[in-house]
């Protein structure tokens, strides 16, 4: 990759993070992982509890980008119909047609995605994973690219179903989005006593990128980030070690390894580099390791967490040294 290509990408991204920032207070971190997920082509998984802008997140990123948008509110009503489409009867011909669902968009946003029953939730396992989905014996492909940015409330809260591991396991990231800290809550609540409220900011918000930027970028993250043997071992040292833990039911999957190794490429080319440290690995690895490990209940119950795994991971994985 040139220095010039390389600038122009990674100025390109700043500009999407400051549109962002005229309608979403704070939470630079989660806005951060959002555009990585998108620049590795991988969905996201944000929770948090009700009211702290994740809906609001989800369809700014989604106006900043020229691409299709659409949202499902997942009930508890939802039918797998709802999300994929049906076959419908047009009187006229007397023919039968397949009405597309939703789910055919460039970015899906799957509002409160744990609180519709399991059938639902598993109609999009395969769109996630294949982008594509099977209909009557017959396969559509989804249109690139597919991005599914999900927002759940925790499992404790009443009415809410914890979503399939096969699924969990589909999202590159899960993202805990947390309270705005005090200065921030205040200017929330300056700007939202103003004449324009959050979501009518949202209307004046301006797209930065097109589709067929967002394709090309996401090539570019695969094919031109220099990924080098040292940090490939470093990344399966890490990914390893979650699975030896005298702690866990289970260990984070080889599907980990490949996310760190392209969501740290796209770290490394947000903030302007065309090679992968141990720092973009080490940036990236909490929201795509902290779903993909399951503790034992007895640990559980004593308070252990996947995050002290993977903090404990990241501590006394050895680092290799690199030369750029």
């Amino acid at each position: 990759m040139t220095s010039a290509n390389k600038d122009k990408i990674a100025k390109k991204l700043q500009k999407v993070k400051k549109e962002i920032a005229k309608v979403v207070v704070g939470q630079e971190k989660v806005i951060e992982e959002m555009i990585i997920a998108l620049l590795s082509d991988g969905h996201v998984l944000l929770e948090g509890v009700p009211g702290i802008a994740k809906t609001l997140m989800v369809r700014t990123l989604a106006k900043t980008l020229s691409c299709d948008f659409k949202r499902i509110q997942f009930t508890p009503d939802l039918m797998p119909s709802d999300i994929t489409g049906i076959q419908a009867y047009r009187p006229g011909t007397g023919e039968f047609y397949f009405k597309q669902g939703p789910i055919f968009t460039n970015m899906l946003l799957a509002d409160e995605i744990n609180r519709a029953p399991p059938k639902s939730q598993a109609a999009m396992l395969e769109a996630m994973q294949e982008r594509q989905i099977s209909i009557d014996e017959e396969t559509m492909t989804l249109p690139p690219p597919f991005i599914v940015m999900a927002t759940q409330n925790p499992i404790e809260q009443e009415g809410t179903y914890p979503l399939p591991e096969a699924q969990v396991d589909r999202f590159l990231f899960k993202i805990i989005v947390n309270y705005p800290s005090k200065m921030e809550e205040e200017e929330i609540v300056s700007r939202f006593s103003q004449e324009l409220d959050s979501y009518q900011l949202l209307e004046q918000v301006k797209p930065i990128l097109s589709t067929k930027e967002v394709i090309q970028y996401q090539k570019t993250v695969r094919a031109e980030i220099r990924l080098s043997s040292e940090i490939i071992q470093y990344i399966v040292d890490l990914v390893s070690t979650t699975r030896e833990s005298e702690e866990v039911i289970m260990g984070a999957s080889p599907r980990a390894s490949m996310w760190l190794a392209i969501a740290g490429k796209a770290h490394a080319l947000l903030n302007g580099r065309d090679y992968v440290s141990p720092q973009d690995v080490q940036a990236v690895a909490p929201s795509i390791l902290r779903h993909r490990i399951i503790i034992k209940p007895e640990y559980e119950f004593d308070g252990m967490t996947s995050e002290d795994i993977v903090e404990r991971v990241l501590q006394h994985t050895s680092i290799p040294s690199l030369e750029s």
